[in-house]
């Protein structure tokens, strides 16, 4: 029954819909303090192509650590070629976002991935950003993926960690532990530093951006966590063993 309500084109309307309002309900009530500020106004001066990553967990008021005002870069998002990617679509565009379909492999099966993978350049050599959750669409929690690291050496553009709380929230029991966030409360909007990776990087010096990143997410998620009054703090998975074959990362 569930299954045949999120391949309904009105279902994922409505629902996608409701979500997006209630994204911005929380963004307009929240009372933000917001952290290093300066790094994505540099890029909203300057303009350019730009990786947004933030961890699957806090993917539902992400938009609220940018701008949509017509001036900043256009975002979108890399949404999942699962049914419930249909609802993402139309929460991410009630909030201004447009999206791209597409996630790793499973099955045998490719799910668009390559295909994301070149529209996303294209994104970014316009001067677009694009926005990924490093730990997604399966985990492990807050450990970051190889994919945005390929993306940005791909486009020659940086990776930009970011990360929202908020003290009033539900943490569901999910593999992501999955913030739902609720209105009428503190909440932080932190910034990391970005973070780039050279046109000719070896294996070695993507594996240390990789790990940049990743530890730059971790450090920016207790910052705003901390600043938001949030608690208690939500722990990333063991370390994965790596692997040789990366995959490209997607939001659900």
């Amino acid at each position: 029954m569930l299954k045949k309500l999120l391949a309904n084109p009105i279902f994922q309307l409505v629902v996608g819909k409701t979500i997006g309002f209630y994204m911005l309900l929380v963004g307009w009530t929240t009372r933000w303090r917001r952290v290093n500020l300066a790094a994505p106004e540099r890029f909203w001066a300057q303009g350019g192509g730009l990786i947004a990553c933030t961890w699957h967990g806090r993917f539902m008021l992400v938009h609220t650590l940018w701008k949509y005002d017509g001036k900043a870069q256009p975002a979108k998002f890399l949404i999942s070629a699962s049914r419930e990617g249909g609802v993402v679509i139309h929460a991410s565009r009630t909030v201004g976002a447009d999206v791209i379909r597409g996630s790793a492999a499973k099955g045998g099966k490719l799910k668009g991935g390559f295909e994301a993978m070149r529209e996303m350049k294209r994104h970014t050599d316009a001067g677009g950003i694009i926005g990924l959750t490093p730990d997604g669409p399966r985990g492990p929690r807050m450990r970051a993926k190889m994919g945005p690291v390929q993306l940005a050496k791909l486009a020659g553009v940086p990776m930009l960690p970011l990360v929202w709380s908020t003290k009033n929230r539900i943490v569901m029991k999910s593999w992501d532990r999955f913030v739902f966030p609720l209105p009428f409360g503190p909440g932080a909007l932190v910034w990391g530093e970005p973070i780039s990776v050279a046109r000719d990087a070896d294996e070695a010096a993507m594996e240390a951006a990789r790990l940049a990143l990743e530890n730059e997410l971790l450090r920016i998620t207790a910052e705003a966590d901390r600043v938001a009054g949030a608690s208690p703090p939500i722990e990333p998975d063991p370390a994965p063993t790596p692997k040789s074959a990366p995959a490209i990362v997607a939001a659900q």
